[in-house]
């Protein structure tokens, strides 16, 4: 149980959130200030805002909880997400910044529509809403698991507590609020799984040593995860890298093209720290609770075990910062993709900045709402991560890495790749659950990959593609 100590300690970390988001609501004064924050964000808020939303739930409650069951091939999903941080800051990070400046861009739909025309547009923010939608029910359901097992509440009532505190200072305060907020997420994360986990595991009997004797063999397989799974995993997260909003959003809010690269860099080399301690805590609970029935609450209960008073409270504030860190700036996603890709673009041009601004708001309550509810219903963390990947990837990857690559690339080509692609994801994943044949097993990142590439393929050099070769309308 809790004591009083650490209680408050997370009781005051939820109020010290909802304030942050009102004193940051007093500082904006404008559209870009709610979603990008006025483009003036230094290199380690860069690094922070990188860590705090894709360090989520999957990566260490459900990272640690798949270490605990596979050993360490668990803390692949990290490494992953390394993977596609040091592939974008190398390779995107300056041109993102770039084309921002450029094109006085606030979302990643405004990219696609300038490098294509407006129908990618709509298509990219389709997929982008679906998957950042339930990239915030992923993180929604893993706080709601957490404070039900802490408070003793029932899954419905810890989930609304969490998502109610999310919703109100990712809605009052934007981009600001998740910035400020971040800062202390992240030192919350990396204190408490890192600088205080790591030592505390290997107090209560998680030496390296202690663990390579005593675990089986299979916890220390590198592929024990299997290969398929690692495969699909190693290829769908860094892709999601490329074509996740969140990605540019970021880059566009970077002061400068410096500082966006230094920035995802910086959160690299952060981000393998995170992977050895979420293996280390995964391992030594392992050790200690053979036999827990249900490992999808194995960090929680390790830590309320095992940590003293005032740092069990500081660990589990950290839990709940990775949780509520990427569901917010998911939910500030799908807004963006309300109120601006879609309402200011196609039914109200002519909106101004304050109304663009409030509806932005209700828009982020809205879609906080349908996460919720989505993670009400599907309470499996990362089946749902996984999906939001899959969808993203599957269906954006290929037009968004040949509007850099190509200046021949089809608007025909884009449009259909991704609407195809996307709609092969989302029946396979249909399929899948009816278990129609043997055939829909396949992850179905392969099949929605592969229809992408084949029809930007053939239609950007067949005969029915619609070449646009105007330098103007290429990112440069």
């Amino acid at each position: 149980m809790l004591s009083a100590i650490d209680s408050s300690i997370i009781l005051a970390y939820m109020v010290l959130m909802i304030m942050i988001g009102f004193y940051a609501s007093r500082k904006q004064h404008s559209i870009e200030d709610f979603f990008i924050g006025g483009g003036n964000v230094g290199t380690f808020s860069i690094a922070c805002l990188w860590l705090a939303s894709w360090v989520g739930g999957a990566a260490i409650v459900g990272g640690t909880s798949k270490v605990y069951d596979l050993g360490i091939s668990g803390g692949w999903y990290i490494i992953c997400m390394a993977i596609g941080c040091l592939l974008f800051g190398l390779f995107f990070a300056v041109r993102v910044k770039r084309w921002g400046q450029q094109r006085s861009l606030l979302t990643y739909p405004d990219l696609m529509e300038s490098a294509y025309d407006s129908r990618t547009q709509i298509v990219a923010t389709v997929s982008t809403a679906l998957a950042f939608i339930g990239f915030a029910a992923g993180q929604l359901a893993a706080a709601g698991a957490v404070l039900s097992t802490l408070l003793g509440w029932e899954y419905f009532e810890a989930l609304l507590l969490a998502s109610t505190i999310i919703i109100i200072y990712t809605a009052s305060g934007g981009f600001l609020a998740i910035t400020y907020t971040d800062w202390v997420q992240f030192a919350l994360l990396f204190v408490g799984v890192v600088l205080v986990g790591i030592p505390v595991a290997i107090a209560n009997g998680g030496s390296w040593e202690a663990l390579t004797t005593n675990l089986p063999s299979s916890h220390f397989n590198p592929v024990g995860w299997g290969l398929p799974t690692m495969l699909a995993l190693g290829v769908s997260i860094p892709m999601s890298f490329f074509v996740a909003m969140d990605s540019y959003t970021r880059m566009y809010a970077a002061k400068n093209e410096r500082t966006a690269k230094r920035g995802t860099l910086w959160a690299v080399v952060f981000l393998l720290p995170l992977a050895a301690g979420a293996v280390w805590l995964g391992l030594t609970a392992a050790l200690l609770y053979p036999e827990v029935e249900n490992s999808a609450d194995i960090l929680t209960v390790f830590v309320l075990d095992t940590f003293p008073v005032g740092l069990k409270g500081l660990i589990l504030v950290g839990i709940l910062a990775a949780l509520m860190s990427t569901a917010d700036i998911c939910i500030l996603t799908a807004s963006a993709n309300g109120s601006r890709d879609i309402y200011q673009r196609y039914i109200n041009p002519k909106i101004t900045a304050r109304q663009l601004f409030r509806l932005s708001i209700g828009l982020a309550i809205i879609f906080g709402a349908a996460a919720t509810f989505m993670a009400w219903q599907m309470q499996d963390i990362i089946d749902i991560l996984l999906m939001a990947f899959t969808i993203n990837s599957a269906a954006l990857f290929v037009p968004t890495i040949a509007m850099v690559t190509s200046k021949g690339s089809s608007n025909v080509a884009a449009f259909w790749s991704i609407v195809l692609a996307l709609l092969t994801v989302i029946v396979w994943y249909a399929a899948s659950g009816l278990a129609l044949s043997p055939v829909f097993k396949i992850d179905p990142l392969w099949p929605g990959l592969f229809v992408s590439f084949t029809v930007f393929t053939a239609l950007s050099f067949g005969k029915g593609g619609s070449i646009s070769t105007s330098a103007q309308v290429r990112p440069q």
